[in-house]
């Protein structure tokens, strides 16, 4: 792993925006929501929330809710609109020094840290290592430490005990969690963890529920880091119906269905992994053993590639936005097997296109 400073990056880019307007009609594996989702019990739930939209949010029932499932103290859980605006109340309401991020990685940490004025690290993780973790290449001042698990979009999932060496007294160590839930048997969670010091968890509902519309996530920290956080957002952050979601993928029920799911995922994620090694004598190269809901690979004349499918009807994610890529990347959603064999045949068009 090397650091470098932060440089010129388009932070701001992220997969929706693969498919809007002219896009919109396209096959989505730009966006990392699972597909098909949410189902009718949790739409039925949220739509029954809204007879209450004349009241103003009371989010304690869902915090309550949350600090059960993951069995911590309530004061040890913070609703946020999406795990995106808990990155903002980080970059707010902690006093940072020298911040790093470690990429490549999902681009908002760095974007709100930047934009409070914070400087900003970037510890990227090399190819040649498999874009694993080193603990000890994390320059030992920074206060403030940022990585994902599994990370976006490498689909990496990192050791736990790896990721726990990061702690030094008097440094926050923020673990992006919003994918873990796609896990099966949530492997390498530091979500509920209380002896971790300076842990900071943040995970999502909208990828596995499908609720980025909603906006929908939660913290997970010590209590006077939550407290922190807390004074620094507006009133009544987190919607009703958002609240009443939230409350709702903490029971039994949904949390049997979310590790069904991610079994699935799993499956099909093989399914589509085994589809690219096909690709290999044209140079691609997946990033391996992918454990997220997406893949990454490498592809020459990726950008020629991508604008193929394009014009096949199909969006992907371009690679060259998350620090320590180039255009050479693309990040790929897993996706039903039908749709996958699809895919693979439009990708081997594409590919033939690109080389003519």
């Amino acid at each position: 792993m090397r650091t470098e400073p932060a440089g010129a990056h388009d932070l701001r880019h992220h997969g929706d925006a693969e498919v809007r307007d002219d896009g919109a009609k396209l096959t989505d594996l730009a966006v990392n929501v699972r597909a098909d989702t949410p189902p009718a019990w949790l739409r039925e739930r949220i739509a029954g929330s809204l007879a209450g939209l004349a009241a103003y949010p009371d989010g304690r029932a869902a915090r309550a809710a949350v600090a059960a499932r993951h069995g911590v103290a309530v004061e040890r859980v913070l609703l946020t609109a999406g795990a995106a605006e808990a990155f903002v109340l980080l970059a707010r309401a902690l006093t940072v020094r020298h911040a790093v991020v470690v990429h490549p990685q999902f681009t908002e940490p760095e974007a709100a840290l930047r934009d409070a004025g914070h400087r900003v690290e970037r510890a990227l993780l090399r190819e040649e290592d498999g874009f694993r973790l080193d603990p000890a290449a994390v320059p030992e001042d920074a206060d403030l430490v940022v990585v994902g698990n599994p990370t976006n979009p490498t689909s990496v999932l990192h050791p736990a005990a790896t990721i726990a060496e990061l702690t030094r007294p008097g440094r926050t160590l923020v673990v992006d969690e919003a994918f873990l839930d796609a896990v099966p048997g949530e492997r390498e969670a530091l979500a509920g963890r209380t002896d971790v010091p300076g842990l900071v968890v943040l995970r999502s509902l909208t990828k596995t529920w499908g609720l980025a519309g909603l906006r929908i996530g939660y913290v997970l920290a010590a209590p006077e880091t939550i407290a922190a956080l807390e004074r620094a957002q507006p009133l009544w952050p987190v919607s009703t119906p958002a609240l009443a979601a939230a409350q709702a993928c903490m029971e039994p029920r949904a949390l049997a269905e979310a590790a069904h799911a991610a079994h699935r995922v799993a499956t099909d994620r093989a399914h589509l992994v085994a589809g690219l090694r096909e690709f290999a004598p044209d140079g691609l190269r997946v990033v391996e053993p992918a454990e997220g809901p997406f893949v990454l690979v490498r592809l020459p004349r990726a950008t020629a590639v991508r604008r193929h499918l394009r014009d096949l009807g199909w969006a992907v994610r371009r690679g060259d936005t998350f620090p320590g890529l180039d255009e050479e990347w693309l990040r790929l959603a897993v996706r039903d097997r039908p749709t996958v064999n699809r895919f693979l045949q439009a990708l081997d068009q594409a590919v033939t296109l690109a080389k003519g």
